[in-house]
């Protein structure tokens, strides 16, 4: 005798409908707001001409509170790049023990003999997105391409309207909550999603060098580190936008520095180490992350040892990009 064929109950249709709908909000969300709409009414937007001075565009940088600006060629009437500080960091690392340059004369370049010369093994091609662009599309360029910055140009005069970023787009969704229907894995706790990085987290020794922590940005690509003593607890975070007061401090020809100093000699905005817990619901997380205006939180047990890393690329993955099945961040 066959066995009775499973046929789903109304009552499982129906919750299996919701599960469905509830794993695509977001995704549709993002695919129905364009680029445009996510622009601020007011903001800023700093563009250096290739012929500036190194020292001139990381000062300006520092003083603006930036982390990166476009590049414009002034011979090519177009835009070329974004100088960003992963730049600085990259010529950090590479030239402070070199022989044949000194850390001085770098500062004394152009941007356009810095780009040609000492980073001529990075990607010069400039990424950027439409403003009629969905911001499906913007978070899947940001998590593919592994970038933070997002140029949003102008397609007929190819100007640059604003420079779209993960923190940008996640703060446009929480303005919106309200008029979208919140999905139960809302309040689930962040464990039982399995959002964020558990394995293998770049964290740096407080006693550890300043230029060990610029090795762990370039060969991990990560943008900021947790600071840990012998125990493992967090004690600060030190992050890609601490590096360039260092060339406001000009204080890159002693990167033998411990950590604790490096922290310590930090003069602007310290971001912190803004932590949260696995037991915490999604909810709870995105709320502070948004509301703290940081780019990640750091996971820690209650005796403040670290456990993981939540970033704004993990959330983004997870609630748009995944209900569409695409990974970007394994791509």
């Amino acid at each position: 005798m066959e066995p009775p064929s499973q046929v789903p109950l109304p009552e499982q249709r129906q919750e299996m409908k919701k599960r469905e709908a509830d794993a695509t909000v977001y995704m549709k969300f993002m695919k129905g707001h364009s680029c445009y709409d996510a622009i601020p009414t007011s903001c800023k937007l700093v563009i250096f001409d290739t012929k500036l001075q190194v020292k001139k565009a990381f000062f300006a940088l520092v003083a603006n509170g930036l982390r990166a600006a476009p590049l414009w060629d002034s011979k090519l009437q177009r835009f070329v790049g974004m100088l960003t500080i992963t730049d600085f960091i990259n010529i950090l690392h590479c030239y402070y023990r070199s022989p044949m340059v000194q850390m001085y004369e770098l500062e004394r370049h152009k941007i356009e003999t810095w780009r040609d010369v000492y980073l001529q093994r990075s990607n010069h091609i400039l990424i950027s997105i439409s403003p009629e662009a969905s911001l499906f599309d913007a978070i899947y360029s940001l998590l593919k391409y592994k970038i933070h910055r997002l140029p949003v140009m102008d397609p007929q005069s190819g100007n640059i309207l604003h420079i779209l970023t993960h923190k940008r787009i996640l703060k446009f969704l929480h303005i919106f909550e309200r008029n979208v229907p919140k999905p139960a894995f809302m309040g689930r706790q962040i464990q039982e999603l399995g959002i964020g990085t558990f394995r293998n987290i770049a964290t740096v020794q407080q006693t550890a060098t300043l230029y060990d922590a610029l090795a762990i940005f370039v060969e991990r690509r990560v943008s900021a580190l947790p600071v840990v003593d012998e125990q493992g607890k967090v004690v600060s975070l030190y992050s890609k936008f601490d590096v360039i007061n260092l060339a406001a401090q000009k204080s890159y020809n002693n990167l033998d520095m411990p950590m604790q100093e490096a922290v310590r000699r930090r003069s602007c905005f310290v971001e912190g180490v803004i932590k949260c817990y696995s037991d915490e619901t999604l909810e709870t997380i995105i709320d502070r992350l948004v509301n703290a205006e940081v780019h990640r939180l750091v996971l820690v047990d209650r005796a403040d040892v670290v456990k993981g890393i939540i970033s704004l690329s993990d959330l983004l993955q997870a609630m748009v990009l995944t209900p569409a099945g695409i990974d970007a961040l394994m791509s």
